[in-house]
């Protein structure tokens, strides 16, 4: 081994030699350094505040952090692996710049508490960033919505084409599940908000510390009100990637959809060359691969979720080496899902509307449930106007003749379209004009009280 372990005291000299790769997580955990040395730092300042340490000690501590921090910045910091960890590589680093006085940051807390601080920090930054993103993805789907608010298309249920639906109706969905994904990141970060920060390694601390102090230093609402709790679970993690889970499930099926409208036998939608590749042997080919890749990354983020679920499922209290699995899912999880949400606005963004073939494509049979509706107001029970419209489409794809052409014939004074057909869905939440306008207004308000920039 190239560096002396701090656990060292209790082994012998061979102590860890066959152990030290498997268990090394620096690979991983050393992009949590800005929030070990926030931590770092809010705890040498409570332990001066405390009389714990002198205020000349934690300010040279202090200084060293500092220092440390601008090296990692710069790339200049001098990495060791047989400090297996980003906690140890700084306190060991720390104590190279500042002497002895380094190693008393180490009083009363532990490498449990610590990592567990760390990430309530680092999730608590990145699941800003997540909301941020999702507030751009629904910009761009309400800004769309409003620039083709008129454009009329097939609904779908079972991927065959149903009733008449607004273009923006149909974006709007997307809007209000994210809205749901950006609410439970936010109940995610409200039990989040806890400080595990001097619950040492499960017991607490016979030193007289302040945790409501570092708490507050953190920006953290309250302390863990008990030290097990505080080192033994991830749940915080748990349900961030449960939400993230969620969220990619709803951008694999708007994937899917960009994906379909967007060939050849739809035509609905162009998506940017930027977000499209070609073909290496067929010249004609655009395809749709970002929007392939966000569907696929769904089932990366799920298996981050499974992985950490499995991981804790039958832990006891209170911390396991176990845990420190947790890294590598929550990092996989939080860069796919800000990536994934990047580029899904940006094709939203930068994407062409086909209105002609939407509309061509909501004529014909999709009115058959207007006008069983229609059969149904003037007293006939809706059974019997479902088997009689029924009727007549069958007959319809018999004699191969248009289905509103055969409808005007088969009930003199009816008329059917797809404007009449959307605008008669007047119910809320529903597809007419108005309520899609209504909606749009809504969402626009809702945005811009977030700091949204909605298109004018």
């Amino acid at each position: 081994m190239t560096g002396k372990k701090a656990w060292r005291g209790r082994f012998g000299p061979d102590a860890g030699r066959g152990a030290e790769d498997f268990t090394a997580s620096l690979s991983f955990d050393r992009r949590l350094y800005q929030e070990d040395i926030a931590a770092s730092e809010a705890h040498a300042r409570m332990l001066a505040a405390c009389g714990i340490l002198s205020q000349e000690e934690a300010e040279t501590i202090i200084t060293g952090l500092h220092r440390i921090r601008d090296e990692i910045d710069r790339g200049e910091f001098p990495f060791d692996p047989a400090h297996e960890d980003i906690h140890m590589n700084i306190e060991a680093r720390l104590i190279d710049l500042v002497g002895p006085v380094g190693g008393k940051l180490h009083t009363a807390r532990s490498r449990n508490d610590q990592v567990a601080t760390d990430m309530h920090l680092y999730i608590r930054k990145e699941a800003q960033a997540v909301m941020g993103l999702i507030q751009r993805l629904q910009t761009a789907l309400v800004n769309l919505a409003h620039r083709h608010r008129d454009v009329i298309m097939p609904g779908y249920t079972h991927l065959q084409r149903a009733q008449p639906v607004l273009f923006a109706h149909h974006l709007l969905a997307y809007y209000h599940m994210l809205e749901r994904d950006r609410g439970r990141i936010e109940d995610c970060l409200r039990r989040a908000n806890e400080c595990p920060l001097g619950s040492c390694a499960l017991a607490g601390t016979p030193f007289p510390i302040d945790r409501e102090m570092t708490a507050r230093e953190l920006g953290f609402s309250r302390p863990y009100a008990n030290s097990l709790d505080a080192v033994s679970d991830r749940d915080f993690l748990l349900e961030f990637l449960s939400a993230a889970a969620i969220l990619m499930v709803h951008l694999s099926r708007l994937a899917e959809e960009l994906i379909l409208w967007s060939t050849s036998e739809f035509g609905f939608v162009e998506l940017s060359d930027a977000y499209c590749t070609g073909s290496s042997i067929m010249p004609q080919k655009k395809n749709p691969d970002t929007m392939e890749l966000v569907r696929g990354k769904a089932g990366r983020v799920i298996g981050d979720l499974v992985t950490l679920l499995t991981v804790m499922k039958g832990l006891p209290l209170a911390y396991n080496s176990d845990m420190q699995e947790d890294k590598e899912a929550t990092f996989d999880a939080v860069d796919t899902v800000k990536a994934c949400l990047e580029v899904a606005a940006g094709a939203l963004e930068t994407m062409e509307v086909h209105p002609n073939k939407m509309r061509a494509a909501a004529e014909g049979f999709v009115l058959a449930t207007d006008l069983a509706d229609r059969l149904a107001a003037k007293g006939i029970p809706f059974r019997e106007a479902h088997a009689r419209v029924g009727a007549l489409v069958r007959r319809c794809l018999q004699d191969g003749v248009p289905f509103e052409e055969e409808a005007g014939r088969a009930f003199p004074g009816v008329e059917l379209s797809p404007a009449a057909s959307v605008a008669s869905r007047r119910s809320y939440g529903g597809t007419s004009p108005a309520a899609v306008r209504e909606e749009i207004e809504r969402a626009r308000a809702n945005l811009a009280a977030r700091g949204g920039k909605a298109a004018p």
